[in-house]
C-alpha cells in the first residue's frame, strides 16, 4: 500500500539537516542557557544568534522576537497580555479564526467583560475592510484587532497590509496569526506595521513544541509566565535549546529555498486542482482554496459531490489506502462537530457533502497526486 501525507497544514516532515543539527544539540550542548559556566554560555551564545537570524529575515529587532512553545501560547500570551496590560477594551476578530483566538477572546469576554465582535466576511471568507473600519470608529474603546493572514482550513490570504495600514490610521493594535505563512512567505516588519504575529516551527519543516511571538518594541507587553529571568524577562522557564536551534535551522532553510520551494508546491497544488476537476466534475473548491492568486499555495479544501451517507465512510477509506489529510465538515466520521470555518462560508447543501483539505509540501510528488485521485475516483465509482 503506498503511503501519501498530503496533511502539511497541520505539521510537517522535519528537515533531515535540522534533525542533524538538534541531534548535536542534544549530545554535545546540553548545559544550561542561565548558567554562567562555558556550557551554559555556549547555549545562551546559540539562542541568542538564532534570535539575531529570525529578526534579520524578516527586517525586526532582535529584542522583538520572544521564543514560545508554539502559536497557540503566543496568541494567548498577546490576547491575553493586550488586555492585561495595555487596558484593551474591544477585541475585533473574525469568526472563522483559528480557535487559538477564538477560544482566547471568548474566555476574556468572561473573564474581563471585554466587547468582542466580529467583522463581516463575504461568502468566500474575505475581510469586509468598511465594516473593519466601521467597528474601529464604533466607539472610543481601546481596541485590538486579530485577524489571520492565512487561513488554515481554506487558504485565503488576506490583504495583511490593508489591514495593518487602516488599524495604524485609527490607532489601533493589529495582531496577526501568521502560522500558516511565516516560513512561506516574505516579511518586512518596517514595513507593514504589526504589532504582534506569532509562528511555528512545525509548519516550515521544523520541531513541534517551538515558535515565536513578535511583540513589536515599546507595546509595553509585561510577561504571562513569570519565574526566572529567561527571553528577557519575558517567558520564564529554561529554553528549549535543541527546539530553538531546530527552529533556526528550519526558518534559514526555509527562506533560503523560499522561491524553488514555492514554485514547486505551486505546481502541485496547481496539477491537482486541474486532475480533481477533471476527474470528479461537480467538486468546489472551499473559500478561494481553487484560486491561485488569493489562496495560499500549500492547500485546497474540496467539497466532493459524493451523498451523505457515502460520505461516512471516506476518510476512513482513504486511511485505509494510506492518505493523510484532514476532514472539513460537519458529516464527516468521528466527529459531531463540523468545521467553524465551512459552516460559516458554505451553503447547507454543501455542508451535507463531504470537504476535505489536502495540504502539500517539498515533499510531495505528482505521482503521489494521481495516486489520491485514482483513490477518490475508485470510492466515487463504487
Amino acid at each position: 500500500m503506498q503511503k501519501v501525507y498530503l496533511d502539511n497544514a497541520a505539521t510537517t516532515q522535519v528537515r533531515d539537516e535540522v534533525i542533524a543539527k538538534m541531534q548535536e544539540a542534544l549530545a554535545n550542548f546540553y548545559g544550561n542557557p542561565s548558567s554562567t559556566h562555558s556550557f551554559g554560555r555556549t547555549a545562551k551564545t546559540t539562542i541568542e544568534k538564532a534570535r539575531k537570524t529570525i529578526a534579520s529575515y524578516i527586517n525586526a529587532k532582535p529584542a522583538e522576537i520572544i521564543f514560545t512553545s508554539g502559536g497557540t501560547e503566543a496568541d494567548n500570551m498577546i490576547l491575553r497580555c493586550a488586555v492585561r496590560d495595555l487596558g484593551v477594551q474591544t477585541i475585533i476578530t473574525s469568526k472563522i479564526e483559528h480557535h487559538a483566538v477564538l477560544h482566547t477572546a471568548e474566555e476574556l469576554e468572561k473573564e474581563y467583560g471585554i466587547k468582542l465582535w466580529f467583522v463581516d466576511l463575504d461568502g468566500d471568507g474575505n475581510i469586509n475592510m468598511n465594516h473593519l473600519r466601521a467597528l474601529l470608529q464604533k466607539d472610543s474603546s481601546k481596541k485590538l484587532v486579530s485577524l489571520m493572514h492565512v487561513n488554515n482550513e481554506v487558504g485565503n490570504l488576506m490583504d495583511i497590509d490593508t489591514v495593518a495600514k487602516i488599524c495604524k490610521e485609527h490607532g489601533t493594535l493589529f495582531h496577526s496569526d501568521t502560522v500558516q505563512s511565516v516560513g512561506h512567505y516574505e516579511w518586512d516588519l518596517e514595513k507593514t506595521p504589526i504589532d504582534f504575529l506569532t509562528a511555528a516551527a512545525h509548519k516550515f519543516h521544523g520541531p513541534k513544541g517551538i515558535g515565536f511571538a513578535y511583540l513589536r518594541k515599546n507595546t509595553g507587553l509585561k510577561p504571562l509566565i513569570v519565574g526566572g529571568s529567561q527571553e528577557r524577562g519575558f517567558r520564564a522557564g529554561t529554553e528549549p535549546f535543541h527546539n530553538i536551534v531546530g527552529l533556526e535551522e528550519a526558518f534559514v532553510a526555509a527562506y533560503d529555498n523560499l522561491e524553488q520551494e514555492r514554485k514547486y508546491v505551486e505546481g502541485l497544488k496547481r496539477y491537482f486542482i486541474q486532475r480533481i476537476a477533471n476527474v470528479l466534475p461537480g467538486v468546489k473548491f472551499n473559500g478561494l482554496s481553487g484560486d491561485l492568486e488569493k489562496s495560499t499555495y500549500t492547500l485546497v479544501n474540496v467539497c466532493l459531490p459524493f451523498d451523505k451517507e457515502k460520505s461516512m465512510m471516506l476518510l476512513f477509506h482513504l486511511d485505509l489506502k494510506g492518505i493523510a489529510c484532514s476532514k472539513g465538515s460537519a458529516c464527516q466520521s468521528g466527529s459531531q462537530m463540523g468545521s467553524h470555518v465551512l459552516t460559516e462560508i458554505c451553503s447547507d447543501e454543501d455542508l451535507e457533502k463531504p470537504s476535505i483539505r489536502f495540504s502539500f509540501s517539498k515533499y510531495n510528488t505528482k505521482q503521489e497526486l494521481d495516486y489520491v485521485i485514482g483513490v477518490l475516483k475508485e470510492f466515487s465509482d463504487n
